[in-house]
């Protein structure tokens, strides 16, 4: 998010500086979404604090918003290897920086994961007991899901077989890819840089926060609405050191690498390459 000529903001350009600053702003920024998103999971998951998925995905788009406005002038603020992968893409980011940004928004994930468990540990301990679950055993998604992510989503409708059956692991891997797919089309709408018509500043942040918040609404029932790579991965690994064991990776329909990875990659090439089509013809409007 660097400065432009007449004070436009360009919350997703290539950061110029160096490597190591452009990493810590990822780092930091994943770490206060997942941190605020993941902990909003935890606390509607293992106490009831939120009614509905409405409220989840609210508290989702302000920790994306807060995160960019703090980290855009350290990074661009992706923090999701999604967009990272979409820029460079189609927005001339180097391409040589993608692993570093990637790693950093995994490390930033593990964290913020790291951390809410340490909070919420002898919390989640009595959910499991008052669930009668058994940490890494058959029905611990229950548990599990409030780090990686399961389909369907668990909480909403169980882990009986009936209830697995409901979805399968191609719908979901289409849900995650259109939603990532709207995501990146808003995040490239939002951040073009030949609009005169794009918000900017914290409205920019806010507006990115708003779809993000409008597309978890729709899709979580069905998949968490992971829609970022290291959101579902970086937690993901962390459960499995935790005690969840196969029940994290691979899950018990397993799916977390095509689902939760490589869906929301390919939803994201798509978002932006659809963007990219519809440039030409919003540039001919403007100029009319």
């Amino acid at each position: 998010m660097e400065a432009k000529p007449a004070h436009h903001v360009d919350r997703v350009s290539p950061a110029r500086g160096p490597l190591a600053r452009a990493c810590l702003g990822e780092f930091l920024g994943t770490y206060l979404l997942v941190f605020f998103g993941l902990g909003a999971v935890h606390a509607s998951v293992l106490t009831g604090a939120f009614s509905g998925v409405g409220q989840v995905a609210a508290v989702w788009g302000i920790a994306v918003a807060l995160a960019i406005y703090v980290t855009s002038d350290l990074s661009g603020a992706h923090l999701n290897p999604a967009i990272t992968v979409a820029l460079a893409a189609f927005r001339g980011f180097p391409a040589s920086r993608i692993s570093a940004y990637v790693l950093a928004q995994l490390a930033g994930a593990i964290a913020a994961a790291a951390t809410l468990y340490c909070v919420f540990c002898r919390v989640i301990e009595r959910f499991e007991s008052a669930k009668r679950l058994v940490r890494g055993q058959s029905g611990s998604e229950l548990s599990a899901m409030i780090y990686g992510e399961y389909f369907p989503n668990p909480a909403i409708v169980g882990v009986t077989p009936e209830a697995l059956s409901s979805l399968s692991p191609l719908q979901a891997m289409l849900a995650e890819a259109i939603g990532t797919a709207l995501l990146t089309l808003f995040v490239f709408a939002v951040t073009e840089p030949r609009s005169h018509k794009c918000p900017e500043g914290v409205l920019s942040a806010l507006s990115i926060g708003l779809a993000l918040s409008i597309i978890i609404a729709v899709l979580a029932p069905l998949t968490q609405a992971g829609l970022n790579p290291a959101r579902d991965f970086g937690p993901r690994l962390f459960s499995y050191s935790a005690g969840w064991g196969q029940i994290a990776i691979p899950g018990p329909r397993g799916g977390f690498l095509t689902v939760y990875i490589l869906a929301p990659i390919a939803g994201a090439l798509a978002g932006g390459a659809v963007h990219q089509c519809l440039i030409p013809f919003t540039n001919v409007r403007n100029q009319r």
